[in-house]
């Protein structure tokens, strides 16, 4: 699954482009399509290629170690393959089996569901749909109206909506300063029609009741995701302040920068040692206990405060010419602060 050095080469000589354009390249997308990075975790009999979660992570790693907003929009696309087993065999292979097949959307509950005869009135606005240019589906959380006052008690209802690109509009409001190239945009739902069979609930599983990746909690499983990313930035930025520190002959900072190296390199082990036991646990017992949850969450908080205290300590060393937006190491050093702000990465 790994890439080639060419590949690496190639993808790294659009980096620049891709930030200024604010998205990737076609070339850039067809090596995710044709290494079916977007279907790690699909099963297999959706033309998907399911992967190990430990493995998975360790190939987001080296997608973000190679570029920023690559490796973020892999890891993204992959992730909406955890929504397979609430769908049923129908709607999941009509989603899911074919070789561009990416879902993009949001966890925030921002939209409205009116329920009409067979489906559901949607309409609302969701911030940071990373791939929002390229998906071929949209899923998206809204609240159930009701007749009854606001003020009943009730807990609200939540749907999840399965939209296709047509139903949506996308709005280009990413403007941060860093992965530019995720086109992580808003999208906008203005009176949708969702059939009752485009929705779904992560309570009830309705296919593929086996596949033992279903199996890991939500939660974790999106907290190691972003941890991999996290740590492929901090490779991308120290291999990047290495190259320039020696183009400009800085003996001190380097030593300094093998020190970092050394430490993210534990750091980055005792990730993994985790990750691998709690694989191994999930296989052996089913699920994970509480107990694993939390080590999981405490271990990527670590190796995402990690991941950014090389940069905190590294950047400020490395001169006026690092602060150059048109450079590498001013990218990586951009990606890896954007990505490590995520809620799931911070205590």
């Amino acid at each position: 699954m790994g890439f080639t050095q060419q590949e690496i080469s190639r993808i790294r000589e659009q980096s620049y482009r891709m930030e200024q354009e604010g998205g990737m390249t076609p070339e850039a997308l067809q090596y995710i399509y044709d290494k079916k990075l977007f279907h790690l975790f699909v099963a297999d009999d959706l033309e998907g290629k399911m992967t190990p979660l430990p493995e998975a992570i360790r190939i987001f790693q080296e997608c973000a170690r190679i570029d920023g907003s690559f490796g973020w929009l892999v890891t993204i696309g992959a992730g909406g393959g955890y929504f397979v087993p609430f769908m049923t065999d129908e709607i999941g292979r009509n989603v899911y089996a074919k070789p561009d097949a990416v879902i993009a959307g949001s966890g925030a509950t921002t939209g409205t569901a009116r329920k009409v005869e067979g489906g559901y009135i949607v309409n609302g606005r969701w911030k940071y749909c990373s791939g929002s240019l390229y998906a071929t589906t949209f899923t998206a959380n809204a609240v159930l109206e009701r007749e009854q006052a606001a003020d009943s008690g009730e807990a609200p209802e939540i749907v999840t909506l399965i939209m296709r690109p047509d139903q949506v509009r996308i709005e280009k409001d990413w403007n941060t300063f860093g992965l530019k190239a995720t086109g992580s945009h808003s999208m906008i739902a203005e009176d949708a029609f969702v059939p009752d069979e485009m929705t779904f609930s992560f309570t009830e599983v309705r296919s593929h009741e086996d596949e033992l990746l279903y199996k890991y909690p939500f939660l974790p499983f999106a907290q190691t995701s972003f941890a991999g990313v996290a740590m492929g930035l901090t490779d991308h930025f120290l291999e990047a302040a290495e190259s320039y520190l020696q183009a400009r002959g800085n003996d001190s900072v380097l030593s300094e920068l093998e020190e970092q190296k050394e430490e993210f390199a534990h750091q980055k082990d005792a990730f993994y040692r985790v990750l691998d036991k709690s694989w191994e646990e999930l296989g052996q017992k089913g699920k994970l206990t509480p107990e694993m949850e939390q080590r999981i969450s405490i271990e990527c908080i670590t190796a995402a405060k990690a991941s950014v205290g090389c940069g905190l300590r590294l950047f400020p060393l490395l001169g006026l010419a690092a602060c150059m937006e048109d450079t590498e190491i001013n990218r990586a050093w951009r990606d890896l602060q954007t990505a490590c702000q995520h809620a799931l990465l911070r205590a």
